[in-house]
C-alpha cells in the first residue's frame, strides 16, 4: 500500500490540478460563491458549491441561474470551481451539466448522499444508492453533457450497516467514468450522528481506481489528520466543522497553529457581511445572515441575549450596531 499523501501536496481530478488536498464540502443552502471564496482565502485547494437542482437549471429558473451558478472572479483566481448538482433524470442532468460548463465550472459534483426526505422522495440524493443503474446513467450524462470531470458525493448506504454506497462507487468509476468519489462513511439515516466507518473508507481507497475524498466527522485538525492517515484518502473534505471557522483549513494545512483572536473573528464576520450584501443586496442579506451569526458569536463568547438580538435584526446595519458591544468583550476562553 502506497504512503498516504501529504495534505499540502497538489493532486488532480482528471486533468484539473488542485493545489492541495483540503476541500470545502458542498453545504446545502450555504455554499455560495463567497463562502467558497472564504474557504479558499484560508487555504482550501477546492471548494464545492451548495447543491443545485438540475431541473431548475434545465428550466432556466432565473434565481438559480443568477445566484446559485454565480462564480466570482476572485473565486476563480483562487483555484478550480466545482458546482454540485442533484437530480435523477439523466437527460435533464445532461442539459444542466452542459449549462454549468458554459457558466465556467471546472468540475461537476453529483449529490448521491443527501438524506433529506424532500430530495430522496424524488429519487435523487441518497435514493440513488438503491438505484445504481439510474445513478450510473445520471453520472454518465453529466460527464457527456458537460465535457468536464465528474465527481460524486456518496454515503455508505441508506441505513446503518448497509454498504451499497461502497459498491456503487466502483460502478460509478468503472461504468460511468466518474473521476473521483467523495465518500461519507455513515448511512443516510444517521445524518451527522454516530461514528463514521473509516475502515470502510480505507477499503474503498484501497480498491477504487480513482481518488477518494474523505468526509464525515472531520471537525478538528487533529481528528482530520488522524482520519486521513487511517484511510489513506487522496484528500479530506471539511463540512460542518468549518462553519464560522475558516481558520480550520489553515490549521489542517499546518500554516496556523493558534485559534483566531477576538479581532480576527470580528473582521471575518465583517467580511462575510460585506460579501452577503454584494451577493444578495442589503435587504435580503439582512435575513440571510441570521444563519451565519451564531457560528461567529459563539466563538466570541457572546451572551444568549446578544445572540437572540442578532437573530431579530432586520438589516445588516442593525446587526453591525449590535456587534459594537461585542467588540469590547474579552476574547472567548
Amino acid at each position: 500500500m502506497s504512503a498516504t499523501p501529504e495534505l499540502t501536496e497538489p493532486w488532480r481530478i482528471g486533468p484539473v490540478e488542485i493545489p492541495n488536498r483540503v476541500v470545502l464540502a458542498p453545504l446545502a443552502g450555504i455554499g455560495n460563491w463567497f463562502v467558497r471564496l472564504q474557504a479558499k482565502r484560508h487555504g482550501a485547494g477546492l471548494a464545492v458549491s451548495e447543491m443545485v437542482s438540475s431541473f431548475a437549471i434545465h428550466h432556466r429558473n432565473e434565481k438559480t441561474m443568477r445566484e446559485l451558478l454565480c462564480i466570482h472572479p476572485d473565486e476563480r483566481a483562487g483555484g478550480p470551481v466545482s458546482i454540485q448538482l442533484f437530480g435523477q433524470d439523466p437527460e435533464v442532468m445532461r442539459s444542466a451539466a452542459a449549462t454549468v460548463a458554459e457558466y465556467g465550472a471546472d468540475l461537476i459534483d453529483l449529490n448521491m448522499g443527501c438524506p433529506v426526505p424532500k430530495v430522496c422522495k424524488t429519487g435523487a440524493g441518497a435514493a440513488l444508492i438503491k438505484d445504481p443503474d439510474t445513478a450510473v446513467a445520471v453520472a454518465r450524462a453529466a460527464r457527456e453533457g458537460s465535457g468536464l470531470p465528474v465527481t460524486v458525493k456518496l454515503r455508505s448506504g441508506q441505513r446503518p450497516g448497509e454498504t451499497d454506497g461502497y459498491d456503487l462507487a466502483h460502478r460509478l468509476v468503472h461504468d460511468a467514468g466518474v473521476s473521483a468519489i467523495a465518500f461519507h462513511p455513515r448511512s443516510a439515516a444517521m445524518h451527522h450522528k454516530g461514528t463514521p466507518d473509516y475502515d470502510l473508507a480505507a477499503r474503498l481507497v484501497a480498491s477504487l481506481d480513482a481518488p477518494v475524498v474523505l468526509t464525515g466527522g472531520l471537525r478538528t485538525s487533529e481528528a482530520i489528520r488522524a482520519a486521513h492517515e487511517r484511510t489513506g484518502a487522496a484528500a479530506v473534505m471539511l463540512a460542518r466543522g468549518s462553519l464560522g471557522n475558516p481558520w480550520l483549513f489553515e490549521q489542517v494545512l499546518g500554516t496556523r497553529t493558534q485559534d483566531p483572536t477576538h479581532a480576527e473573528v470580528l473582521d471575518e464576520l465583517d467580511w462575510v457581511m460585506d460579501r452577503a450584501v454584494e451577493h444578495l443586496g442589503a435587504l435580503r442579506a439582512g435575513r440571510y445572515l441570521r444563519k451565519f451569526y451564531p457560528w461567529y458569536l459563539e466563538r466570541l463568547g457572546a451572551s444568549k441575549a446578544l445572540q437572540q438580538a442578532m437573530q431579530e435584526t432586520a438589516t445588516v446595519v442593525d446587526a453591525r450596531e449590535l456587534l459594537t458591544s461585542v467588540s469590547v468583550l474579552p476574547a472567548a476562553a
